[in-house]
């Protein structure tokens, strides 16, 4: 792993610390599925607001920690760190491991999201996902 790069077991830490830094804010990131609509409206508000990819990097980089904890809290998936080919398909360091051991890259959906726009919404991805864990087991 490179110097500078996001690990896996840091990917709780940087969700919880975006949540509380737009907690004034008063968005309903409360790590249900329901928030990722929030999230999909968060991103089309900074699309619509024309900023450059690098001015929305650390804003999306906290989206997609959002987004994969919402998977690791609602659909059992773990925050993995990606071997060297999942990086090279992924472009990330870090993604998330699903119940039935699949890998997804949240963070990448966000940028996807901010990229291409509402056909590529993280609360339809959320619920179309495949690997997650039942129902019943995730309102445990």
């Amino acid at each position: 792993m490179r110097e500078g790069e996001k690990r896996a077991a840091d990917m709780r830490r940087h969700a919880a610390g975006f949540v509380a830094r737009v907690a004034s804010a008063r968005l309903p990131l409360d790590y249900s599925v329901a928030s990722l609509r929030v999230v999909d409206f968060l991103i089309d508000g900074l699309r619509k607001g024309g900023a450059d990819r690098g001015r929305v990097d650390t804003v999306l980089f906290g989206l997609g920690a959002y987004v994969g904890e919402v998977l690791a809290r609602r659909a059992g998936a773990e925050w993995v760190d990606l071997d060297e080919a999942q990086r090279a398909y992924f472009g990330q360091g870090v993604g998330v491991r699903m119940p039935d051991g699949r890998v997804w890259n949240p963070l990448g959906k966000v940028v996807n999201r901010y990229e291409v726009g509402a056909e590529e919404s993280l609360q339809t991805f959320y619920l179309t996902l495949p690997g997650r864990r039942s129902r019943a087991c995730a309102a445990l």
